[in-house]
């Protein structure tokens, strides 16, 4: 039984292979072009020759293909020819990635994948989007207006599968699976690549510790599959003099990142996007300790760090503002520092996953703190 068929209904599984036909179908007629003028140039019209040689078809599926693919065509920015250096193979997450030809119908799953992509100037190939955490920033906003979200959550297999893309790039491991929009196994054999960001790649694949470095590397890596190697660099260098640019704290500084979670807060631990955040600004993440990204922490712990400065996740189902009145409303949580000298910031949820507003990120978190007093170097 192939991949189709086993999960999809028999219909999609007929479109399903007929989309793959197609793919099959142009590279053919190239070549059947190619034999067929040599031969004409070989044995001109009127030759003897000549009548042997034989028209290529121009009825059925062929003559479609090249309805959809005719000379006349524009080729859009950034959409570079098949030639140009590939097939491509990264390691991405444990599993083989492989790429014969310049993505030009992509999926992107979460809001970081879809700002990176965005960001690389990509939005003419964005195919559809999905899990998106919040709006997208303004000055993308234009770009992604047309790009049509096909679900708030994880997608299904069915709805991907109805976009035909050629490369699904997403921002945790969890939206490929076989609940979700599909197994990377399965989805490669139906000719659909698969990425995941590094930065939340789980297991053996986990980064030890996140850095700038580390993200930077993925945005090239991203720039490779895409043929789009000049504008990832571009992209790289501007976070990086940005990044240089964010002034740090002139002194000791604890913080907590409160994610989500009120009877037990879920936050930033010591080696994810947070951690790397905060050192950015010279703050000291009282959860420094956990070798986790995202982490559950007691109350009791908090209360005994009693951190300066409390960094606020808003997002539409746990809200700054929602948390700032839990620590003002709990009498324990009152007598905290942050709580009593109202040492909030906060920061948009997108903006705390690993991508490309994590720049951002810092300079928005450093700002604040200037605006609370805390001095800078």
């Amino acid at each position: 039984m192939s991949a189709c068929s086993r999960s999809l209904t028999s219909s999609r599984c007929d479109r399903r292979r007929l989309l793959l036909t197609r793919r099959l179908v142009v590279p053919l007629v190239a070549v059947i072009a190619v034999v067929l003028s040599s031969c004409n140039a070989a044995n001109p019209p009127g030759s003897a020759g000549s009548a042997r040689a034989t028209a290529p078809p121009t009825s059925g599926a062929v003559s479609q293909v090249f309805d959809s693919t005719s000379a006349g065509s524009s080729v859009p920015p950034n959409r570079p020819t098949a030639a140009a250096g590939y097939p491509i193979t990264v390691q991405n997450c444990g599993f083989a990635v492989t790429v014969d030809h310049s993505p030009n119908r992509i999926l992107a799953i979460k809001s970081t994948s879809m700002e990176l992509l965005l960001a690389l100037g990509l939005a003419d190939r964005v195919v559809g989007a999905a899990f998106l955490d919040g709006p997208v920033p303004a000055q993308w906003r234009d770009a992604a207006s047309s790009i049509p979200v096909i679900s708030t959550g994880a997608p299904s297999n069915e709805p991907v599968l109805g976009l035909d893309p050629d490369l699904i790039i997403a921002g945790w491991e969890s939206n490929l699976a076989p609940d979700t929009a599909g197994d990377r196994g399965r989805l490669a054999a139906a000719g659909i690549a698969s990425y995941v960001s590094p930065a939340a790649c789980r297991g053996a694949s986990q980064p030890k510790k996140l850095t700038f470095p580390m993200l930077f590397a993925e945005f090239e890596e991203v720039g490779r599959l895409l043929g789009v190697r000049e504008s990832a660099t571009a992209l790289v260098a501007a976070q990086q003099r940005e990044l240089a640019a964010v002034p740090k704290l002139d002194r000791r500084v604890t913080a907590l990142w409160w994610s989500s979670g009120s009877d037990t807060p879920y936050v930033g631990g010591g080696i994810g996007a947070p951690e790397m955040v905060m050192n950015a600004v010279g703050l000291e993440n009282i959860a420094a300790g956990i070798d986790q990204t995202w982490t559950s922490l007691g109350w009791e712990s908090i209360i005994g760090d009693d951190p300066d400065v409390i960094i606020l996740v808003d997002a539409s189902w746990s809200s700054a503002s929602k948390k700032m009145h839990l620590l003002e409303q709990n009498p324990a949580t009152a007598r905290l520092t942050a709580v009593r000298e109202h040492h909030f910031v906060t920061i948009p949820f997108p903006a705390s996953e690993a991508g490309v507003r994590s720049v951002d990120a810092a300079k928005d978190i450093a700002h604040q703190l200037a605006a609370l007093g805390f001095g800078s170097r």
